[in-house]
């Protein structure tokens, strides 16, 4: 073993799914990228880490809701341009070609050309940590989309995509919610 840098610690843990999330405010959807999500359980909550220095807080604190959307790895450079410009000063969306599509349970619209979609209301906000817990309210996925590889940040400027899977679902099948 080769001693690394507790500053360097969290890219060992952070590479979860890049997650690009949408807002309304109420007047204007925005979009930005995170990388620090969690899932909770089963029966889809969920958590994110964000504050007041990205811009689309406040419209988490004042609206509760939003949309998680799962970009594929195709989408890296799309990630990068939303997650390095502020929706303060930047349509994202026309910036990025970004299509929008209307969600059925909050005003945040759906990523079209992500691959997945799961509309969220907010349960808690814990402000001490910027800690956002999400319950998932509606779930959407694009069954035709031939990039399925999601993506993970490391921490460090690099960027992995899922890879070979593994099944191992009959040796866990006592461990998992039925249905799966």
């Amino acid at each position: 073993m080769e001693k690394l840098p507790l500053g360097r610690a969290f890219t060992l843990i952070e590479p979860g799914p890049v997650v690009l999330v949408t807002t309304r405010d109420g007047e204007r959807d925005n979009v930005m990228a995170i990388s620090w999500t969690l899932v909770l359980d089963f029966t889809a909550r969920f958590a994110l880490t964000t504050g007041a220095w990205n811009h689309s807080y406040a419209a988490l604190l004042k609206t509760r809701e939003c949309v998680l959307a799962l970009p594929a790895a195709d989408q890296l450079d799309t990630v990068i341009g939303v997650g390095t410009c502020s929706g303060r000063d930047t349509d994202k969306f026309a910036r990025f070609g970004l299509a929008r599509a209307k969600a059925s349970r909050v005003q945040a619209p759906l990523l079209a050309d992500c691959l997945a979609n799961i509309e969220c209301r907010v349960e808690d906000i814990v402000e001490a940590h910027g800690i956002v817990v999400l319950q998932g309210l509606a779930a959407w996925i694009d069954p035709a989309r031939k990039e399925r590889r999601l993506l993970h940040a490391v921490g460090d400027g690099t960027f992995t995509a899922d890879g070979e899977r593994f099944d191992r679902r009959v040796a866990m099948r006592d461990k998992l919610p039925e249905g799966l």
